[in-house]
């Protein structure tokens, strides 16, 4: 035990940056595997939970493929738990003078109890679409505490002011906020289709097409409002936001392309798949442009007095 506690961090180092990578991105491949549940008929492929069946925790050959993927994914959620565990105890020196990372491990460690929960609802309500919906909700919560984390820990701690103008900071703000109309629609969109998880399983009885046409409007409107972003980032030469914002730009542009094809050929499972693993990743990019509009204090104020002797000189 003294060993253990001996090798905790007792400051930022690798060891934290890399588990906070391995965080997010398990996060997300989480959401690719749980896409891939649903998109294979795998939904209950486990009949039950926690246990897989009645009689038994893990999957049984008789089960089949179905089972195999749906056991898999439960497995992989066991997984981040353990990552999880790792996180928090990996901080637990740093709590005093990194409180944002601890709260932020906390966070996500609760998230995944609770995820875990949800998804055995999801199986015991036989894949109620609405359910499985705010699975879905929770995975992307998920994601963008990860992302959080993972990116306070490059970020010196200490109060933080806005790095940007108000107005900037003001479409960033309204950015995220339809991003998470178009997931949320977009999770709508799934529900009415034919990826219900389950050959039987009940959809949400919305019109598909018709979500797929008020889909595309909040997205369509974030695409906008994130080039105005990228356009107004090179205006204010803010090179981390910038970066951001490129980043968020690409993974819309991946994802508009991808919803026009899946629309247009009847909807191939593996293109709702990529679509799913790509919200993640909108939900990734969104949340790092929104931590990057500030910067620590005096980071700040070191910059503002460059740019006041640049300007006298």
């Amino acid at each position: 035990m003294k060993r253990i506690i001996a090798w905790l961090p007792d400051r930022v180092d690798v060891r934290l940056k890399v588990i906070a990578w391995i965080y997010l991105v398990g996060q997300i491949v989480l959401v690719g595997t749980g896409g891939l549940v649903r998109l294979t008929s795998s939904g209950l492929g486990c009949p039950t939970w926690p246990k897989c069946t009645a009689d038994s925790l893990v999957n049984t050959p008789e089960m089949g493929i179905h089972g195999i993927i749906e056991f898999g994914n439960r497995l992989l959620g066991v997984l981040l738990g353990i990552i999880a565990i790792v996180a928090f105890l990996a901080i637990l020196k740093l709590r005093k003078q990194r409180p944002d990372l601890f709260w932020l491990t906390l966070l996500a460690g609760l998230g995944i109890p609770a995820q875990a929960v949800i998804g055995g609802l999801s199986v015991l309500t036989q894949l109620n679409p609405y359910v499985v919906g705010l699975h879905f909700v929770v995975s992307i919560v998920l994601v963008a505490l990860c992302t959080a984390f993972l990116m306070r820990l490059y970020t010196v701690p200490g109060p933080r002011v806005r790095a940007v103008p108000g107005w900037f900071a003001g479409v960033a703000h309204l950015t995220s906020f339809v991003v998470a109309i178009t997931i949320l629609v977009g999770i709508a969109t799934t529900g009415s289709g034919p990826h219900a998880g389950d050959a039987d399983a009940p959809r949400n009885g919305l019109n598909p097409e018709i979500l797929q046409h008020v889909h595309a409007i909040p997205a369509y409107v974030t695409f906008a409002l994130t080039l105005v972003l990228v356009i107004g980032s090179l205006r204010i030469r803010t090179t981390r936001v910038h970066r951001y914002a490129m980043y968020l730009l690409a993974v819309e542009v991946l994802q508009i392309a991808v919803g026009l094809i899946q629309a247009n050929t009847g909807l191939p499972g593996i293109l709702v798949g990529i679509h799913m693993m790509l919200a993640a990743m909108l939900a990734a990019a969104m949340t790092a442009v929104i931590l990057a509009l500030k910067a620590p204090a005096a980071a700040s104020a070191d910059a503002t007095v460059s740019a006041a002797d640049a300007v006298s000189a």
